[in-house]
Formats: C-alpha cells, structure tokens, sequence
C-alpha cells in the first residue's frame, strides 16, 4: 500500500450495520484495528467515534478465484497490447471497486503456434513477474494470487510449466482443455459463432482451426495433463479441473484428487462432483444472464438443484457480488448465497485467515444497500485499508 495508506494505528467501528456471517445475519458493530478484525459485537448502537452504516450490508470482502480479466486489461482489442503494469494497476482497481478483495488471476500456460486460425502466444512468465513485483512493492489495493490455467492441448506447457516452481506462490493450477467438439465447445455450431464472431475466422479457416487443434489434442493430451497435475503438487497448489462435461471427466478428476470443479458444462457432471465431494464453480455472468453463452448447463439450473458452491465473476467482475445478491433472492437465503462469493471460495484455495467476518480474520470487508436487486457498494476494506 502507498505510504499514505497506512495501517490504521486506532480502532474503526462500522457500526449498525447488517452483519453477514456464513450460516446466518444480524445487525451489529466490526472493529478493526490494523489489518485485522478485532471485535464482533451485536446491536444497532453506534458508538461515538464510529461510522453510521445505517443498516447497510456489511459482508466478507470477495473472493475471486478465476478471473480472464486481467488477460482483458492486456489485450483489449484482439491486435492490441497494452503495457502490463497499467494493465495490472487498472485491473487491480476494477477488482476493487467490485467488492473483490481477494483475487486469482488467471494466467495461461500453454501457446500454440503454426496454422489453424487463431494462435496463443507465450505471456504468462513475464506477466507473473510484474504481477510478483507489484505485490511485493505493496502497489496494489487488493490480495493478489496466480491461477495458472494449464492449455493441456498445446504446443509448450511442459516448457511454461517448467519455468514455475514453489517461490511463485502459485495458488490454483486448472487443468484446460479448449479442444474444439468436447467439454466447453461441445456445440461445434455455438463454438463456429463464437469464434467467427470474436476472432473473424471464414468458413474454410474455421475449418481448418478445428482440424488442427483435434490433431494435437490427440497427440499431446495424456502427456500433457499428467505432467500439470504433477506441476501443481510441485508448486503446493490447488489443483482444479475445468469444464467437466461427462462422468467419466469428474471420474478422471477425483483420481487426481481434485476438489474444485470450474464451470461443469452438465447437470450430470455436476451431480457426479457433489458424488465425489468435489465442489462445483459456476460463472456469475452465467446466472445473470440466465444461461451460459456457450450452451452449457445453466448456472440457475444448478443452484435450485442445490449443486452449486461457489461463483466466479469469471469475465465480468461487477457480476460476482450482483449474483451473489440474485442467488440469494432464488434461495430466499443472503447468508448462504454471500457464502459461494466469500467462505466457500476461500475455503476452496486453502485460505483460513478471510472469508467470514469473525475476530482475527482480515479486515476484508464490503459494506452495500441494495436498490432494487442491485447491489450498490458503499465500502470496501482490504486488510483495513479503505480501497473503494
């Protein structure tokens, strides 16, 4: 933090405020003192001295743990590049002043070269770095971690991968697999609009896309994604899997001891995670929205089948706290829908000192009114910094 943001040396009270907590809600006060939670106290009194939230929604502060948004910062047109540290700095105040707090930025591993319509070039080591740098410098307003997304259908992740290790901090290693006709892209007629749309492939180039990414997908899977599982045990990381589609994909996944599954594509891959005890990401622009833009199992689906536990802004930061709310109008439970944005999430990465607002956690905090079934954010604390 800059030098004019210092840990606070005296006690701030938010005071009158409704307190969110993982199992339940009420109105009271949450001190803080530096970077940490130091009293929970019920009631609406305000102490002088204290700040008023005059019955705003005072819950945990985010915690996002796959993100393609800084990837946006950096490249916000397809031929456009933009300085990663701006990039980064603008990244991190957007996170910010969503009520995100804590965030995994998801970084992929894994390019392509050669023909077949659109490549993937190497960035993930350079850009860990800067984000590394500005951490340490204490230049950012939030939490920062790496969430290395593992292209297994590519042409370098053993050579990527290789250049991580332990002192990265790597927190969540993915497992991807974007091959064309499977998992995500299932629909080949969805996954054709998309590409056409987004990258301007003709019919002929789309063509050709799609035969050259099945061909290495065919040669480079097996050896690929063993070798990212093994990575992830490497770095102490979590390791997650990614687009589930089939039994025999969340299978697969269990066997490597996942716990986390991002983004299932199907009710019957979700079922299977709840089956192995492995919990189930969806994206919040996909509950918005009121399906996926891919054709994939909708995250509402899943939610009233009670097979959904933790949300992901996934492209659309603003979206994770307004579907947290929409969830928690679907369930009739705020708590319970705060909890797949705030404890679930942070008990997913292995995190114990944030996600709940209890005496000796972080002072993460988001203080909000809803108007209508908006949410409109009031304040935002990152380890007792006011960052929004």
């Amino acid at each position: 933090m800059p030098e004019d943001a210092a840990v606070m040396s005296e006690p701030v009270v938010l005071a009158n405020a409704d307190l969110i907590f993982p199992n339940g809600e009420t109105r009271g006060a949450v001190t803080v003192l530096g970077s940490q939670i130091v009293e929970v106290s019920e009631g609406a009194r305000v102490p002088a001295g204290a700040v008023d939230c005059q019955g705003d929604v005072l819950a945990p502060g985010l915690v996002e743990l796959h993100t393609d948004n800084l990837e946006r910062h950096i490249r916000p047109r397809p031929a456009v590049h933009w300085p990663h540290n701006a990039a980064i700095v603008a990244h991190d105040a957007e996170l910010a002043s969503c009520g995100i707090t804590t965030v995994f930025d998801a970084i992929r591993v894994g390019s392509i070269e050669g023909k077949g319509g659109t490549g993937w070039s190497r960035y993930a080591r350079d850009l860990a770095d800067e984000v590394l740098t500005m951490r340490a410098k204490d230049a950012l307003k939030i939490s920062h971690h790496l969430h290395l997304r593992a292209e297994v259908c590519s042409h370098s992740l053993l050579e990527e991968l290789a250049q991580f290790g332990p002192d990265d901090r790597v927190g969540i290693v993915s497992l991807m697999d974007h091959t064309p006709g499977q998992r995500q892209f299932a629909d080949i007629a969805q996954y054709e609009i998309y590409m056409k749309g987004k990258h301007g492939l003709s019919h002929d180039g789309f063509e050709e896309h799609v035969r050259t990414r099945k061909a290495l997908g065919d040669k480079v899977r097996d050896v690929h994604e063993a070798a990212a599982v093994a990575a992830a045990t490497r770095y102490g990381a979590v390791l997650a899997s990614h687009d589930d589609t089939l039994v025999d994909h969340v299978d697969r996944s269990a066997g490597y001891g996942i716990k986390l599954a991002e983004f299932p594509t199907t009710l019957v891959a979700a079922e299977a995670c709840r089956d192995h005890g492995i919990s189930v990401m969806m994206g919040a622009p996909n509950l918005i929205r009121g399906g996926s833009h891919s054709g994939n199992v909708a995250a509402r689906e899943l939610a009233e089948a009670g097979l959904l536990d933790i949300l992901s802004s996934d492209y659309v930061p603003s979206a994770l706290l307004f579907a947290a709310v929409r969830l928690g109008s679907l369930w009739g439970d705020l708590p319970r829908a705060m909890a797949t944005v705030t404890s679930a999430p942070a008990q997913a990465a292995g995190f114990t000192d944030r996600g709940e607002i209890a005496v000796g956690q972080r002072a993460d905090l988001v203080r909000f009114r809803l108007e209508g079934e908006a949410p409109v954010l009031h304040g935002v604390w990152s380890a007792g910094h006011r960052v929004a």
